[in-house]
């Protein structure tokens, strides 16, 4: 069986380690001594490192990572200048996952999922169904999916993160996602806002407080229940349409449109 953990870094972060008795696959590892305390404490060896993005939160800890397990496997996104890549991810592509086998004894691989919006060149990695998973598929978003939100455009455009995500949602509905921050509270407060009338989000705000309260993160968490309480997703719904409308000053109804305001207002709520 695999274990996945997500140690916290940073104010917000969490780098994913995927791993077995004796190897380790590190998912945006921004911070390599956290990761290797994690690893040596763990007597695990890291075989691999999955990159979504160029951000420094996530990459910042590769070099190091690198030194000192130099057999260590760097895959990462193709349009994005990332030193130490040793495969460059291609949409559709799926990777073996070295030292990662399944109870078939076959190696586990990543399909690689091309979402760019949040940076130019953002992917993210999917694992089908597998019996050393559970049979539940899991999703590494990075920071294009959140948890009842999603990311900033910083080199994308709408378009392009708007069609990323619905890209995402076409994925079986019980994946468990991964996204790289905590930053789910705050979401639903903006949901709430947007869609006030929803009782899907106040249902959602109550169980993320009572987890946090516990300090319990609030991911993964599954991707179908986004389409009832992220707001990002449901720009076809007239709550939201209306709310973003008046932010904007003028009627919108069209998806991509609804979505860029929505961006826009989260970005200054």
């Amino acid at each position: 069986m695999l274990t996945i953990i997500g140690l916290p870094a940073f104010d917000s972060n969490y780098l994913w380690v995927i791993h077995n008795d004796c190897n380790a696959w590190a998912v945006d590892p921004g911070d390599a001594s956290i990761v290797k305390h994690y690893l040596s404490a763990q007597q695990l060896t890291l075989t691999g490192i999955l990159i979504t993005h160029h951000h420094a939160d996530h990459v910042g800890g590769l070099s190091a990572l690198k030194k000192t397990y130099p057999n260590t496997e760097v895959i990462g996104p193709t349009v994005e200048k990332i030193a130490g890549l040793e495969a460059n991810a291609q949409d559709g592509a799926s990777y073996p996952l070295t030292g990662l086998n399944g109870v078939d004894g076959k190696l586990i691989s990543a399909l690689c999922v091309a979402v760019p919006g949040h940076t130019a060149g953002h992917v993210a990695f999917y694992i089908p169904p597998n019996a050393a998973l559970n049979n539940t598929p899991r999703l590494f978003c990075g920071d294009t999916l959140f948890a009842a939100g999603c990311g900033r455009l910083f080199e994308g455009t709408p378009t392009q993160l708007h069609d990323s995500l619905h890209r995402l949602m076409q994925l079986p509905v019980h994946t468990l996602a991964y996204c790289a921050h905590e930053y789910t509270a705050s979401n639903l407060d903006f949901a709430a806002a947007v869609e006030p009338n929803n009782p899907a989000i106040h249902d959602r705000i109550e169980r993320v407080k009572s987890l946090r309260s516990a300090g319990s993160p609030t991911v993964p968490f599954v991707l179908g229940e986004e389409h009832h309480s992220n707001v990002f997703l449901r720009t076809h719904i007239p709550e939201v349409q209306a709310s973003a409308s008046a932010q904007a000053g003028l009627p919108l109804s069209d998806s991509v449109d609804v979505f860029t305001e929505l961006r826009a207002w989260k970005n200054r709520f």
